[in-house]
């Protein structure tokens, strides 16, 4: 059933990723994220994932951008959120600290 663009699937909530990405303030432009994707910087458990791709809790998302990494694990999806809850979307497993001054 279609949300937005988000769909529901058996009660879990599916995000495109660059959609997930936006929404979670990990790239604070969409357009940005597709191009990190479709340039495949960016995988989900382990597989190089195009901007389409659908996202669901669980999933282990790592970005690449020259040498610098960020890998997180899913925790929320949602099509919408409130900037100041978006860092509950997603737990940081490994970000290096450039990574992580430019989610702030």
């Amino acid at each position: 059933m279609p949300l937005g663009t988000a769909f529901l699937v058996q009660g879990d909530v599916i995000v495109r990723l660059d959609k997930y990405l936006k929404v979670s303030r990990i790239i604070k432009r969409r357009t940005v994220a597709k191009e990190a994707c479709d340039g495949g910087r960016v995988s989900v458990n382990g597989k190089v994932c195009k901007a389409g791709a659908e996202i669901r809790e669980g999933d282990i998302m790592e970005i690449r951008f020259g040498n610098r990494v960020g890998r997180y694990q899913i925790t929320s999806v949602q099509e919408v959120v409130r900037k100041e809850n978006a860092q509950d979307m997603y737990r940081v497993l490994e970000e290096s600290p450039e990574i992580a001054a430019e989610r702030r």
